[in-house]
């Protein structure tokens, strides 16, 4: 299977940018959604996310890799609750708002905009690349 592309939410009061940059990697949890679990549990190591800051800032903030296949969260007691492991790659150059994301007719079907309460969300080739050309971060970056 080839590798896909997600965003990750999460509340920079709790866990931001910095703090996966400081701890080098981290077990991805506390989704509840049945949509957001259903995508956790199809990501596979080598895929690839943005880390989105919710809250006030509402934008993306950094490059993060999967780094475990999904695995049953050993905090909770249902195993359908399910986490994966992932590791930072880099922070954007530049960060890409939501307004900016909402103006771009090229993600008028991305799920981050029709499905704003969503955790954890799919994004298209098309859409990584265009997300990451708004970044700053010129093709052929690692």
């Amino acid at each position: 299977m080839s590798k896909r592309f997600w965003l990750l939410k999460t509340e920079p009061d709790c866990y931001a940018w910095s703090d996966l940059e400081r701890d080098g990697r981290t077990v991805w949890d506390g989704v509840s959604n049945n949509v957001a679990l259903k995508h956790l549990r199809e990501m596979q190591p080598g895929d690839e996310a943005l880390i989105y800051h919710t809250g006030d800032e509402r934008c993306a903030v950094g490059r993060a890799e999967v780094i475990s296949a999904p695995y049953p969260d050993p905090q909770q007691s249902d195993p359908r609750l399910v986490v994966v492991d992932v590791r930072p790659l880099a922070p954007l150059p530049r960060r890409v708002t939501l307004a900016e994301i909402k103006s771009d007719p090229a993600f008028a079907d991305f799920a981050l905009v029709r499905q704003s309460r969503l955790s954890v969300v799919p994004v298209s080739e098309a859409q990584w690349q265009q997300l990451l050309a708004l970044a700053g971060v010129a093709a052929g970056d690692p």
